[in-house]
């Protein structure tokens, strides 16, 4: 009888086995309609959630004298952190069954770049993204428009603290969504991962590089929370600056991340017998 069940058991295994063996070579599935939308609505509640904060927490510097430089009053990264971690939380809880809960065009490369979704696909959500960011950042200009309006309603900007150097604040973006990317990966994609997590895991590793890395470059690890502020301010700070810090620097930490995940974590358990083959 105990060889019976042991044997029923390893026939599941592999008949389990097989069929998502069989279905990671199908490649990752077509999103539609609903998938489309739930990036617009994550992205648009994503940023608009982040520039409110910022428009009512960041304080511009404030003259103290006349001839002397301009003092920086106390910013609590920490709230703002905090908003990041919460609204990621919930976004991801609630869409991630619908989209995959990208909100950002640098995790959506990541994932075309692993072949998590396809390229017609990932074309959609960026646009669909950029669209919800900009329409984010106009809520918060309509709800907050003088508070907004010394903070460029939440635009991302680099500090004095790196001199106000692009290629300085793109590493900062390149470190800070590599690590974010990193931890998406790790249990949002890993077949092994605890995706019951992901939500907080992911949450709470956005909000704790929004805290380190907020006072340098705004903590932007997302072209589309970049630029829906920077669209509505018509603050960019330089196009090409823009594009070097909160485009390539995001994009670049998030592909890096992504493959060094897939490629030395995943791919090596998915080799193994009865291990789920990566798709393609």
């Amino acid at each position: 009888m105990a060889d019976e069940t042991a044997q029923d058991k390893s026939e599941s295994a592999r008949a389990t086995g097989g069929a998502r063996r069989a279905a990671a070579h199908e490649g990752p599935p077509d999103r539609g309609i609903a998938a489309y939308v739930g990036e617009l609505i994550g992205t648009f509640a994503l940023v608009f959630l982040v520039t409110a904060v910022v428009s009512l927490y960041v304080l511009p510097p404030v003259a103290v004298a006349p001839g002397q430089a301009p003092v920086q009053p106390f910013i609590d990264f920490s709230v703002i952190g905090l908003v990041h971690v919460f609204a990621l939380f919930f976004l991801i809880q609630t869409l991630a069954i619908v989209s995959g809960a990208h909100f950002n065009p640098a995790v959506t490369v990541a994932m075309a770049a692993i072949r998590q979704i396809r390229p017609a696909d990932a074309g959609i959500y960026i646009v669909v993204q950029l669209l919800g960011a900009v329409l984010g950042a106009f809520l918060t200009k309509a709800l907050l428009e003088d508070e907004g309006d010394a903070v460029n309603y939440g635009a991302t900007m680099v500090s004095d603290r790196l001199n106000g150097e692009a290629f300085a604040g793109m590493i900062v973006e390149l470190i800070g969504t590599f690590f974010l990317v990193f931890a998406i990966v790790g249990v949002a994609v890993n077949p092994r991962g605890t995706k019951e997590w992901a939500g907080l895991t992911i949450g709470g590793t956005l909000g704790l590089l929004v805290m380190i890395f907020g006072p340098l470059s705004g903590a932007g690890f997302n072209p589309a929370r970049s630029f829906g502020p920077a669209i509505v301010s018509g603050e960019f700070g330089g196009t090409g600056d823009f594009l070097l810090t909160y485009v390539a620097g995001p994009v670049l930490g998030a592909v890096l991340a992504a493959v060094v995940y897939f490629r030395i974590f995943i791919l090596p358990g998915a080799r193994e017998p009865g291990g789920l083959e990566p798709v393609g």
